[in-house]
């Protein structure tokens, strides 16, 4: 059965260009708290370690809701349900905005988490669907870009406003963004029909494919590994001697490597396959959190260096999800909906687990952080290199 009833569109590539638009909408939402955590902790009255845990809450969010409103929600057009999903992330960021207490916050954070994962997933499945075969990877690719340009440029504002202005200020920004991206979402989508409905216990036996079950809990390890101390970059970048005014500009850094290494990848799995790049972006980021952890115990305070390590701390980390999505559609060719919003589920579930244990590290020190970081990428290489066979 296919889940996806559009076939490919002449331009569709360029199309998906409009989807990366919501992407960036959705991933400032989720990352943008990376950049102004002390400031919203002091604020709340919680530690940072605490404060951070408010990304966790949203990712384990995402990972449950995903498969069960990607069922709710399977017969209804896209162009709207897409739109629809951007406004109530919306919504969500100026509660937020305006949340008087922690717990209020959290409630808001879940919200989000519920708009993200009806439009991560469809936007991804919509994206495979309007090009040809060959293009499948890079359209993916153009998709998570949206993503990756959010760590390059929404984080990067995000704590610039919050210095600026306050962390408060910063996610209505966020709100009025998401708002913009549902607008445009609305006006050049092309209309694209729903899909036949798919019972969330045919959804989940999808997890019964062989190549399924062992290529998805590499995306949960290789995103608990990469991604789980993101949320916490500002403490440690201060840490390792990056002060107020170079945090800024190394959360750039770290969003530019994101979307080099995004888009580079899309294109190598077109060539090369998805198991070298994966091995390749595993690798880089091993050192980069290894060398990290060095400069941290050694206390090698030289801005270049650190520099140099969150960018390809960046860049190594987003290489991954092209290659893992597919992997997957490759997997279960005639379930790509399915595959796709499975995959982002497990992308989410390895955020949580890497967010969480994250701030569990956090008292010990950066060194620690990232050492252990580094051996959970370790592991990953490792899986990779157990299931390099199925396809």
């Amino acid at each position: 059965m296919s889940d996806v009833l559009v076939t490919p569109r002449p331009h569709g590539l360029r199309r998906t260009l409009i989807l990366a638009l919501g992407t960036f909408a959705v991933g400032t939402d989720a990352y943008v708290v990376a950049g102004f955590l002390p400031a919203m902790a002091r604020s709340l009255g919680v530690s940072e370690s605490a404060a951070g845990q408010s990304a966790t809450v949203f990712a384990v969010t995402y990972a449950l809701l995903s498969p069960v409103l990607a069922t709710l929600t399977s017969r209804l057009p896209r162009r709207p349900l897409l739109a629809g999903a951007l406004v109530v992330l919306a919504l969500a960021n100026l509660g937020s905005a305006l949340a008087p207490n922690y717990p209020a916050l959290m409630v808001t954070r879940v919200v989000a988490a519920a708009g993200a994962s009806v439009f991560t997933p469809n936007a991804g499945a919509v994206a495979a669907a309007l090009v040809a075969p060959r293009q499948r990877a890079r359209a993916l690719a153009v998709v998570v870009g949206g993503l990756t340009v959010a760590t390059a440029v929404g984080v990067p504002l995000g704590n610039l406003a919050g210095r600026l202005l306050d962390w408060r200020a910063a996610l209505a920004l966020v709100a009025a963004m998401c708002a913009v991206g549902a607008a445009g979402v609305r006006a050049a989508l092309p209309p694209l029909p729903g899909n036949p409905r798919v019972p969330l216990r045919e959804r989940l036996a999808a997890l019964r494919q062989p190549g399924v079950v062992a290529v998805l809990p590499l995306t949960v390890l290789g995103l608990a590994a990469s991604y789980g101390l993101y949320a916490y970059t500002v403490p440690l970048l201060r840490t390792l001697g990056a002060g107020p005014s170079a945090e800024t500009w190394l959360l750039f850094l770290y969003g530019a490597g994101a979307v080099a290494g995004n888009a580079v990848a899309g294109a190598a799995v077109d060539r090369r396959g998805p198991i070298r790049v994966l091995a390749t972006g595993y690798a880089g980021i091993a050192v980069a959190l290894a060398a990290l952890a060095w400069t941290a115990h050694a206390g090698v305070h030289w801005l270049p260096l650190t520099a140099l390590l969150v960018a390809a701390w960046g860049a190594s980390t987003w290489s991954q999800t092209p290659a893992q999505q597919v992997r997957l559609i490759s997997a279960a060719p005639a379930e790509t909906a399915v595959v796709v919003g499975l995959n982002a589920s497990a992308m989410y579930a390895g955020i949580a687990l890497g967010t969480a244990l994250g701030g569990v590290l956090l008292p010990s020190g950066p060194a620690v952080a990232f050492a252990v970081h580094a051996a959970l990428t370790v592991a990953a290489l490792a899986y990779l290199a157990a299931t390099r066979r199925h396809r």
